[in-house]
């Protein structure tokens, strides 16, 4: 699968080094974020990677619940148990669960497909900043930390109607947001369809901390500066 150029195996050991974690995050996902960049302070490994792997490993269940644990730093030995279980858990040597995955119903191990929903996924997810979670905080008056944004993917959930389809797209729906004072949780809704019909659905919720009264002067400097960075990567790194 496509996912060989992100991650090592170290025996039965998956290994991520921050410039590969840091390749995927602006390749696949065109995710710009500093946290993922391999000289940040507070590196961590993209949650869409250890999704995308997961699914790689394991298949794709008719649902699935991701719970996320711990940010992943650079080159953490990462265990993937060999289990045929509904619930098991990403550890490392330490026994530090990361990532904990709920699963029901058949599975479908087609690689192409399953290809096919990571890339379109993870592309649907890079974007939700600044497109999605800027506007839908700016309605609640509201706006993250700009010298300390903290944004934490909590969880994920995907759902299927059935699993026989080959070419599954993403489509956005209404998202939805929360502010209980400084902290807010933002619920980012999707389907799943090949062709005109809808195969599943599914929402991504996203832990906000540090929120701060709107300022639209300040918040438009720091998303222009976002998307500048990510054009002067992209250029670049044009073929």
């Amino acid at each position: 699968m496509f996912l060989k150029d992100f991650y090592r195996l170290n025996d039965d050991q998956v290994v991520i080094s921050a410039q590969q974690a840091s390749l995927f995050a602006k390749e696949v996902a065109e995710d710009f974020n500093p946290l993922h960049d391999p000289e940040s302070k507070r590196f961590c490994v993209p949650g869409d990677l250890l999704f995308s792997l997961v699914l790689e490993k394991y298949g794709l269940s008719q649902k699935m619940l991701f719970t996320f644990a711990g940010m992943v730093g650079d080159s953490v030995k990462l265990n993937f148990p060999e289990s045929d279980d509904g619930h098991f858990e990403i550890k490392d040597e330490q026994d530090k669960t990361y990532l904990k995955i709920d699963r029901e119903g058949p599975v479908n191990q087609d690689e192409q497909m399953i290809e096919a929903l990571v890339r379109d996924y993870v592309a649907y997810s890079g974007q939700n900043f600044p497109y999605v979670l800027v506007p839908l905080l700016e309605k609640e008056n509201v706006m993250i930390n700009l010298d300390r944004p903290l944004v934490i993917y909590d969880s994920m959930v995907i759902e299927f109607e059935h699993l026989n389809f080959t070419k599954p797209y993403l489509e956005a729906l209404e998202p939805e947001v929360e502010v209980n004072g400084k902290r807010g949780s933002a619920q980012l809704h999707f389907q799943i369809k090949e062709g005109d019909q809808v195969v599943g659905k599914g929402h991504k919720n996203l832990a906000i901390s540090g929120l701060r009264p709107f300022e639209a002067e300040p918040m438009q400097a720091f998303v222009d500066a976002y998307l500048a960075r990510k054009q002067n990567y992209l250029d670049a790194n044009a073929v």
